[in-house]
């Protein structure tokens, strides 16, 4: 019995092994800071995937652009049938030239009278021309000589392409800018659950407390009850936070790209000092900003389409050529021996735009109309970036301020909690006091937290107001 106990208990422990082996394999514990958080995010978000095969997208077109200007040759083989060969009425040529020869030699038709041409004419024929069977096989080859819109199109590609890219990194700042926010309301959020348990620690002690002040008659049930409900209230508080959490940490994983079964381990912690850092007096410059760098070549690009149709009033010029063998057969036979007729060509072509009702000069005047809109959203785009900076910066002095004034408000709430749970074990208070003063207390911690957050929020848009997020 005991072996078959031992059996059973081995094939039992190898089989939670085995369990927990998968588990392991399965599951990838991931500690990452704010900075390797942010960077996993820029590499495996969706929205910077996309972006990316954007760019390699632009790629494709570019060479679509390059390939107008390189020779187009294309080869044609044909094959025609004709059940029924086309008919066409022509002039009859053949029977005024058998006349004239009667009429020279004088001869005469069977009642002796020389013949002449009928006085009606000799009305038309109709003929076939072609032979059921047709075939040919050519190349034609084409060459741009000067277009000015392609010309225009080769020069744009560099900036069409840094165009795409740019794109790829503003939207990988914007993901970046986002993670990093997540991420310190979760080190906050954190932190803040070492209030709730010294908040627990404390009721849990005025509750033993309580109690024995109650089994000494110095108290009523009713006090001891009342401590349990605030308790209980602190433990509801406590556990929906750790809730809260753990959203935020799945929401986190879904914004990184993440599988939600891999674990994700916040490395970072959040200090006044790391806060206090001075970053406010650096100077910044338009240019670091990723989304001006976007609309100055948003100008470039409308500048571009502008010259584009301005030089569509130019004359193109092309070369051509082409060769060609053709054979035309009774039935069926073009791989016997048989002739087949060459036919080749060369030219140039040179097409001269005179006048399409105006169409171009609308297309010059609406390109330039761009140029202007553009133009305007680049001097919006600073001034939105002034805006960005200085509310950061007023956002960031003004956090700063709270949480020194909200970390005196705990010190001072917590000294007024212990002052009148004191007097309450004295005999001189009553516990109402000990609630007052433990809802100032935690008004005053989740000011504090609430500061400290805020601090960190302006902090990361002041950095990417200026263009130094990392």
């Amino acid at each position: 019995m005991k072996k078959q106990f031992l059996k059973k208990g081995g094939f039992a422990i190898a089989f939670m092994l085995i369990a927990l082996l998968q588990q392991s394999q399965a599951q990838t514990i991931n500690a990452l800071s704010a900075k390797q958080a942010a960077d996993y995010a820029a590499k495996n978000s969706v929205a910077v995937k996309n972006a990316l095969i954007d760019i390699k997208i632009q790629q494709q077109t570019n060479r679509e652009v390059t390939a107008q200007a390189l020779p187009q040759l294309n080869g044609s083989v044909n094959v025609t049938y004709n059940p029924n060969i086309a008919v066409q009425s022509i002039p009859d040529f053949i029977s005024p030239a058998t006349y004239q020869v009667l009429v020279d030699q004088g001869v005469k038709d069977a009642n002796g009278q020389a013949i002449t041409f009928p006085a009606g004419g000799f009305g038309n024929i109709a003929a076939q021309f072609g032979v059921p069977w047709t075939a040919g096989a050519g190349l034609e080859l084409s060459q741009v000589l000067f277009d000015g819109q392609v010309f225009v199109g080769l020069q744009a590609r560099k900036t069409v392409l840094d165009f795409s890219r740019k794109q790829a990194e503003v939207t990988e700042e914007q993901i970046k800018t986002n993670v990093y926010k997540i991420y310190y309301q979760l080190v906050v959020g954190r932190q803040q659950l070492t209030s709730f348990d010294a908040n627990i620690e404390r009721f849990e002690k005025l509750l033993n407390d309580t109690k024995e002040i109650y089994k000494q008659g110095f108290a009523e049930k009713l006090d001891v009850d009342k401590v349990q409900v605030q308790l209980n209230n602190l433990l509801t508080e406590k556990v929906k936070t750790i809730n809260q959490l753990r959203v935020g940490n799945a929401g986190l994983k879904f914004l990184m790209n993440m599988p939600q079964k891999d674990s994700l381990v916040l490395t970072d912690s959040l200090t006044e000092n790391e806060l206090k850092e001075n970053i406010l007096d650096q100077q910044y410059n338009y240019n670091d900003r990723k989304e001006y760098q976007l609309l100055s070549l948003g100008v470039k690009l409308n500048e571009y389409n502008v010259k584009r149709y301005q030089l569509s009033r130019i004359p193109t010029l092309a070369a051509f050529a082409s060769y060609q063998k053709n054979a035309q057969r009774n039935k069926f036979d073009f791989f016997n021996d048989g002739p087949w007729f060459t036919a080749s060509l060369v030219g140039v072509k040179l097409n001269v735009p005179i006048f399409d009702g105006f169409a171009r000069r609308a297309k010059i005047q609406s390109a330039k109309l761009e140029v202007e809109k553009s133009k305007n959203n680049l001097a919006q785009q600073q001034e939105s970036i002034d805006n960005d900076v200085t509310a950061s910066r007023l956002n960031m002095t003004s956090a700063l301020q709270t949480i020194d004034f909200q970390k005196q408000n705990v010190e001072l709430a917590e000294k007024v909690y212990n002052t009148t749970k004191l007097k309450y074990e004295q005999g001189l208070g009553d516990n109402q006091e000990i609630y007052t003063a433990q809802a100032e207390l935690k008004v005053a911690q989740n000011n504090y937290y609430s500061a400290l957050y805020d601090a960190i929020v302006a902090k990361i848009d002041y950095l990417k107001a200026t263009g130094k997020l990392q």
